[in-house]
C-alpha cells in the first residue's frame, strides 16, 4: 500500500472515492497456516494515512466455527510494537507483512456449512412450538378432572361472603372473603404452575440474550452457564424427561382413541392392553414423521394448531348452547349458579390431595422450554426465544383459567348418564348432589356406586360440552400429537448436543447428526426405544408425576444459573433481555424444589441422587472445555476474597510457600498495588520490608480489595518489569497494567522518560492490556501526606504559643502576636490540603448525572469497550451514560453507524448515542501544531541544516532526541494525534471521563520524547481521560 504523504493541507488520499456509497470492501489475504486477515481501505480513508491497526468490526468476535461469516484476525499486539523488518521495498511498516498468527483465543472449530438449512422464526419456532406442546393431554382429558377435584375455592366462606355483601355494606371482612373467594384450589393449581413458568421464562430469556445460543435448549443454557458438570447431569435428565413425555402425551391420545373403540363396541383385547398396542403404532408414526425432517414436522404443528384453536373455541360455543335432556343425564347443565357454587369447594376422591392433583396437571406446564430446546434451529434465538416463550405462557395460561371455570359454572361433579334419573316431585334436595336435584335430576346413586360420568369421573367432560363432539376429539387429538411431537423432537436434539460437547465419551455415538438439518437420527432411535418402554405402563396418571420432577429439576437449575451469574458479577455477564431479577430467580429455583419435595418427596430424593451421581462423575472426568461459566467467575472472586482474607493469617497457620525455578510449564476482581523501591539494596530492602505489613493492613481498613506487592531494584523500570513477569499465581494472574500519566515529562530527566516509556514497552511486550490516566490534578498524594505532617506539626506549635499567649494575657502581659502570624500560613496549608485531597479523592465520590465517552478508534479485543460498560455497572457511575465515537469514512458515516450498532447489540452493551466522526483525517488548525512545535522544540536535534558527518555526530551523541527524519516519516500519524485533541475538545469537553484507544510507538522507530508528545498533545486540556490499549485478545463475545 502507499504511503500517503500530508500536503500541508487536506491529506491527498487517492484510496478514498467520494462518490463510494456502498459497504466497505472486504478483502481476504490467506496465509499459510489457512488463516486470513481482514482489510478494509476505508482505514486509510479515516486517518489519512495506512495503519496496521484495524477498526472495530465485528468479523475480529467470530469463532472458527461461525456460520454467519468468517473470522478474521486482527493484527496481534506484537506486530503492532515489534521492530519493525522489512519484508520487501514496497511493503511498509504498517502494511499486512505479518505472519498472520492468529491469536490465542482462536476456536479450532471446523465452520459447518448450514446451506438449505431450515431456520424458523419466534411465531412457528418459538410461539407455536409452546402453545401446542403447553396444551397437551391436559387440556381435554385432564382439565375437567383437575377442577372437579379441585373445586376452585372454600364454598364456606363464599356463602359467607355473599352474605355479608346481602346484609351488611362494604366492610373489610367482606372484602377480606372476597380475595378468598378469587383464590381457589383450582386456580391455584394453574396460577402456581404460571408462576414457576412464568420465573423460569424471564430466567431463560436473560440466559439466552447473553450471546448467541446455539442447540441444545435447557442443557445449553445451564451449561454455558453453570458449567459442564450441572449442564452435563441436568442436560441427560432433562432427555430423559422429553422421552418420557412423548410416552405420556401418546398414552393421552391412545386414551382417548380406545374410549372412541369403547362407545362404538370395538375393544380390540382389553383397555389397557388397547392403550399399549395405539400408543406403540402411534409413535412409530410420529418417529417417521420427526426423521423426515423439521421442515414436515414444523409444517404438522402448524396444521395441529390450526385444528386445535378450532376445538378450543368449541368448547366456549358449546357451552352457550342449550344442554339435550342425554347431556343434562351426563352432568352437562350450561351455566348455572347452583353448579358454580356447588364445584366451588374441593371434592378429593380416596387417596387424592392437592399435591397429587397439581403432581398430574404441572407437566401440561413443561412445554416452555418446546422453543428453546430447538434453539439450533431458530434464525435468531435471542429474541424468538424469550418473545415466543412468555407470550405463549400467557396465553395457555388463560386459555386454561377460562376452560377450566367454564366446565366448574357447567358440569356437575358426578352424573349417573341416565335419562330416567329425575327427582320426584316432593322430593327434597340434599346430600352432594344438590345443584343437579334442585336443576330437577337425581343423582344421589353416585354415593353408592361409582358414577361413569360428571368432572370425577369422565376423562371426555369437553366432548360432552362442545358444540360438536369430533371437533374435541380432533383437539384431544391435535393436543396429544403436537405435543409428542414436540418432546419427540425436543429429546434428540438436546441428547445430540450433550453427545457433542463430549461430556460423556460413552455417548459420543449419539453426536453424529446426518442431512442438512444435521437430524440426530440415532437419537431418535433411542427416544423411540424409551418412549416405548414407558408406553407399555399405559397409565396417564403414573406416567405424569414421574417427568414432573425432571422438569421441575431443569426448571430450578435454570433459575439458578440466572441467578449465579448475576451474583457473580461477571464482566461477561450482559443479558440483552433486562426484565429479570437475580433474586427473584433464586427464588424460583426454592420454589422449584419444593414442589419437588410437595409432589413426591422419594422421587425428588431420586432425581436429586442421580444428578448428584451424575455431577461427580463428570466432575472427576474433567471434560477438556472452557466455556467461563459463571461458576468459575465466583470460583476466582472466592480465591482472590480467600486469599485476602489470609493476609493477616498467624505465622504459625502458614504452610512452606515454594517458588521453584522450574523452568517452562504447560478478571475479575484481582488488583494488585505494587510499589518499586529505588536505591541501595540495603536501604531499600529495609524500608520495603518495614512497610509490607503496614501496606496491606491499609488496604484491608480501607476495603481496599487489593494486594500489596513491592520489589526493590537499582531502577524504577527493572522493578516494574520484574512485577509485570512475576505477579500472581496462575489464572489469578494480572493481564492489565494501570499506571498514570508522566505529567512532568518536559521537565524530567531523560532517565526517567526512557524509563517511563520503555514500561509501556514492556507491559506490550509482556501482552499485558494498558490503561493510562490524565487528570489536571494528577493522582499522585505522597506530597499531601507530606504536607500534612507538617501541617499537623504546625498545629501542635501553635496549640503550645496559643497556650503561652493565653498565660502572658492573664499575667497582665502582652501577647507577641506568634499566633496571629502563623495563622495565615496554617491557612493557607488547610486550603491546599482541601484542594489537593478534593482532587484526589474525584472518583471515590458518586459521579453526576453525565457521559463516559468512549472512542474506539481501532480494535484492541474489546477492551476500550468493556472497561467503561463495567464502569456504569457500579453504583457511583449508574447515572454516567455511555456514548461511543468511531472513525469513519466521509460520506459512509449512517453504513459505519449501523455496523457499530450492529456490533454492540450482539455485545449486549447500550449506549444513548453512537457518533462517527468522519474528518480526523483532515489536517489540523495552525494553533494546534504551533502547540506541538513548541512542546517537542527542546527535545528536537534538528540535525536537518547539518551536513551528513556532523548529523551522524549529533545522533550519536544526543540518541534519545527527535530527529527531522522521525518527524518526516511520522508526520502523519503526528498530525493524526493532535487532531483527534481537536475533535475530542469539540465533542467530549464535558464528559464525566473519556476513554481513548491508545495509540502504540513501534520500538526503535519512534522516540521516547516523541511519544511522550503523542501522548501529552492527545489529552491535553481535557476532562479526567483514560487511554486504553487491549492485548489484542478478545475480551468481549457475542457467544454465550
Amino acid at each position: 500500500m502507499e504511503r500517503l504523504k500530508s500536503n500541508r493541507g487536506e491529506h491527498v488520499n487517492p484510496a478514498y472515492d467520494s462518490t463510494l456509497d456502498e459497504p466497505p470492501v472486504y478483502e481476504e489475504t490467506n496465509f499459510s497456516n489457512g488463516e486470513h486477515r481482514t482489510v478494509r481501505p476505508s482505514v486509510v480513508s479515516a486517518f489519512g494515512h495506512d495503519t496496521l491497526d484495524r477498526v472495530p468490526n465485528i468479523d475480529f468476535y467470530r469463532n472458527a466455527g461461525s456460520m454467519s461469516g468468517h473470522r478474521a484476525v486482527r493484527p496481534s499486539l506484537q506486530e503492532l510494537h515489534d521492530v519493525f523488518q522489512k519484508v520487501s521495498a514496497c511493503m511498509s511498516d504498517d502494511g499486512d507483512g505479518s505472519d498472520g498468527t492468529p491469536s490465542d483465543d482462536l476456536e479450532s472449530a471446523v465452520p459447518t456449512d448450514d446451506k438449505g438449512a431450515v431456520k424458523f422464526g419466534w411465531i412457528r419456532g418459538v410461539l407455536v412450538r409452546c402453545m401446542l406442546n403447553i396444551w397437551g393431554v391436559m387440556l381435554f382429558i385432564r382439565l375437567s378432572w383437575v377442577f372437579g377435584q379441585a373445586g376452585w375455592g372454600e364454598y364456606g366462606e363464599l356463602c359467607e361472603w355473599v352474605y355479608e355483601c346481602v346484609h351488611c355494606l362494604r366492610t373489610y371482612r367482606s372484602a377480606a372473603l372476597l380475595y378468598v373467594y378469587i383464590s381457589g384450589l383450582g386456580i391455584v393449581v394453574i396460577a402456581l404452575s404460571c408462576v414457576v413458568t412464568t420465573i423460569t421464562g424471564l430466567s431463560m430469556s436473560a440466559i439466552c440474550t447473553n450471546g448467541v445460543v446455539r442447540g441444545g435448549g435447557a442443557y445449553y443454557l445451564i451449561s454455558r452457564s453453570l458449567g459442564p458438570e450441572f449442564g452435563g447431569s441436568i442436560g441427560l435428565i432433562f432427555a430423559f424427561a422429553n422421552a418420557v413425555a412423548v410416552a405420556m402425551y401418546v398414552v393421552g391420545f391412545a386414551e382417548t382413541v380406545v374410549d372412541l373403540l369403547k362407545d362404538n363396541d370395538a375393544i380390540m383385547v382389553d383397555e389397557i392392553n388397547d392403550i399399549r398396542i395405539v400408543g406403540c403404532i402411534t409413535v412409530v408414526l410420529l418417529l417417521a414423521l420427526s426423521v423426515a425432517g423439521m421442515e414436515w414436522e414444523a409444517k404438522a404443528q402448524i396444521l395441529l394448531l390450526v385444528v386445535l384453536l378450532v376445538a378450543i373455541v368449541n368448547v366456549f360455543v358449546g357451552t352457550v348452547i342449550p344442554a339435550t335432556t342425554d347431556k343434562k343425564s351426563k352432568g352437562f347443565f350450561n351455566y348455572d349458579s347452583k353448579i358454580f357454587l356447588e364445584n366451588f369447594t374441593p371434592s378429593f376422591t380416596e387417596n387424592e390431595n392437592f399435591f397429587s392433583v397439581f403432581s398430574i396437571f404441572f407437566p401440561a406446564a413443561t412445554g416452555i422450554l418446546a422453543g428453546a430446546n430447538i434453539s439450533g434451529d431458530l434464525r435468531d434465538p435471542q429474541a424468538a426465544i424469550p418473545k415466543g416463550t412468555l407470550l405463549a405462557i400467557l396465553i395457555t395460561g388463560i386459555t386454561y383459567l377460562g376452560v377450566g371455570i367454564c366446565v366448574s359454572a357447567t358440569v356437575v361433579r358426578e352424573a349417573t348418564g341416565n335419562i330416567t334419573d329425575i327427582v320426584t316431585a316432593g322430593a327434597s334436595c340434599n346430600g352432594s348432589a344438590v345443584a343437579a336435584c334442585e336443576l330437577g335430576w337425581n343423582f344421589s346413586s353416585c354415593t353408592v356406586k361409582k358414577c361413569e360420568f360428571g368432572l370425577l369421573n369422565n376423562n371426555q367432560v369437553m366432548t360432552m360440552v362442545s358444540g360438536f363432539g369430533p371437533l374435541i376429539i380432533a383437539g384431544t387429538f391435535s393436543a396429544t400429537l403436537s405435543s409428542a411431537l414436540a418432546s419427540l423432537v425436543s429429546a434428540p436434539k438436546v441428547f445430540q448436543a450433550l453427545c457433542k460437547d463430549n461430556i460423556y465419551k460413552i455417548l459420543h455415538y449419539f453426536a453424529k447428526g446426518y442431512g442438512k438439518n444435521n437430524e440426530p437420527i440415532r437419537g431418535y432411535v433411542l427416544t423411540f426405544i424409551i418412549s416405548v418402554a414407558f408406553i407399555l405402563i399405559g397409565n396417564l396418571n403414573t406416567i405424569a408425576p414421574i417427568i414432573s420432577n425432571f422438569f421441575l429439576a431443569s426448571y430450578a437449575l435454570v433459575n439458578f444459573s440466572c441467578f449465579h451469574a448475576s451474583y457473580a458479577k461477571s464482566p461477561g455477564w450482559r443479558p440483552a433481555y433486562k426484565y429479570y431479577n437475580m433474586w427473584l430467580s433464586l427464588l424460583g429455583a426454592l420454589l422449584c424444589c419444593v414442589v419437588m419435595f410437595v409432589i413426591n418427596w422419594w422421587a425428588a430424593l431420586i432425581t436429586y441422587g442421580i444428578e448428584i451421581l451424575l455431577y461427580i462423575y463428570v466432575k472427576v472426568k474433567k471434560p477438556e472445555v472452557n466455556w467461563g461459566s459463571s461458576t468459575q467467575a465466583v470460583t476466582f472472586v472466592s480465591a482472590v476474597n480467600n486469599a485476602l482474607s489470609l493476609s493477616g493469617c498467624a505465622l504459625l497457620n502458614r504452610g512452606p510457600q515454594i517458588l521453584a525455578l522450574s523452568g517452562s510449564a504447560r478478571n475479575y476482581g484481582l488488583c494488585l498495588t505494587c510499589e518499586v523501591f529505588v536505591g541501595p539494596r540495603s536501604e531499600a530492602l529495609e524500608e520495603m520490608n518495614a512497610g509490607m505489613e503496614k501496606n496491606q493492613l491499609w488496604l484491608r481498613k480501607t476495603k481496599r480489595k487489593a494486594f500489596y506487592a513491592a520489589v526493590a531494584c537499582d531502577s524504577f523500570r527493572e522493578g516494574t518489569k520484574s512485577l509485570l513477569q512475576a505477579s500472581g499465581l496462575g489464572r489469578m494472574k494480572p493481564n492489565t497494567l494501570v499506571l498514570g500519566f508522566q505529567r512532568n515529562w518536559r521537565t524530567a530527566s531523560t532517565e526517567a522518560v526512557q524509563s517511563y516509556v520503555g514500561i509501556l514497552h514492556d507491559a506490550f511486550d509482556f501482552e499485558y492490556g494498558t490503561v493510562m490516566l490524565r487528570m489536571d490534578q494528577g493522582l499522585d498524594v505522597s506530597h499531601i501526606v507530606e504536607a500534612e505532617g507538617q501541617y499537623n506539626n504546625v498545629l501542635r506549635l501553635l496549640c503550645a504559643i496559643y497556650a503561652l499567649d493565653n498565660e502572658m494575657m492573664s499575667n497582665g502581659g502582652k501577647a507577641r502576636g506568634l499566633f496571629r502570624k502563623s495563622r495565615k500560613s496554617s491557612q493557607q496549608v488547610a486550603k491546599m490540603n482541601e484542594r489537593m485531597l478534593e482532587a484526589s479523592a474525584q472518583f471515590h465520590k458518586k459521579q453526576p448525572k453525565g457521559t463516559i465517552d468512549v472512542w474506539w478508534l481501532f480494535d484492541d479485543g474489546g477492551l476500550t469497550l468493556l472497561l467503561p460498560y463495567i464502569l456504569t455497572t457500579r453504583k457511583k457511575w449508574k447515572d454516567s451514560k455511555l456514548r461511543i465515537f468511531i472513525a469513519g469514512q466521509p460520506g459512509r458515516c449512517e453504513l459505519d453507524k449501523q455496523e457499530m450498532k450492529s456490533l454492540l447489540h450482539k455485545f449486549r452493551i447500550t449506549c444513548t448515542d453512537i457518533t462517527v466522526i468522519d474528518d480526523i483525517h483532515v489536517q489540523p488548525r495552525a494553533d494546534s501544531l504551533k502547540k506541538l512545535e513548541e512542546m517537542i522544540k527542546p527535545f528536537c536535534l534538528h540535525e536537518g541544516s547539518k551536513d551528513t558527518a556532523q548529523a551522524e555526530a549529533m545522533r550519536k551523541e544526543q540518541p534519545w532526541r527527535i530527529t527531522d527524519e522521525e518527524l518526516s516519516t511520522f508526520e502523519e500519524k503526528t498530525n493524526l494525534q493532535v487532531r483527534l485533541n481537536e475533535v475530542l475538545q469539540e465533542n467530549s469537553k464535558s464528559a464525566n471521563l473519556i476513554i481513548v484507544s491508545m495509540p502504540i510507538a513501534r520500538k526503535e522507530s519512534v522516540s521516547d520524547f516523541l511519544y511522550m508528545a503523542w501522548l501529552d498533545i492527545l489529552t491535553k486540556d481535557l476532562p479526567p481521560t483514560l487511554l486504553i490499549r487491549g492485548n489484542h485478545k478478545s475480551v468481549l463475545t457475542f457467544y454465550s
